[in-house]
């Protein structure tokens, strides 16, 4: 069989694979506690005037 060529067999193996569905998963949500903090880092314009040093070089 030449390569690209049409698997009537393999066709209908995925298409077998992809009807079934697998509900043997925990799909129970989980719940976390705690806290996030996240640095915003550099104000807008310091951003823009280290774009433009940047751009200049």
């Amino acid at each position: 069989m030449s390569m690209g060529a049409y698997d009537e067999d393999e066709h209908e193996r995925r298409e077998r694979k992809s009807n079934t569905v697998d509900a043997a998963f925990d799909d129970d949500r989980h719940e976390y506690e705690g806290s996030m903090e996240y640095d915003s880092g550099d104000s807008a314009e310091d951003l823009l005037d280290q774009f433009e040093e940047i751009k200049s070089q």
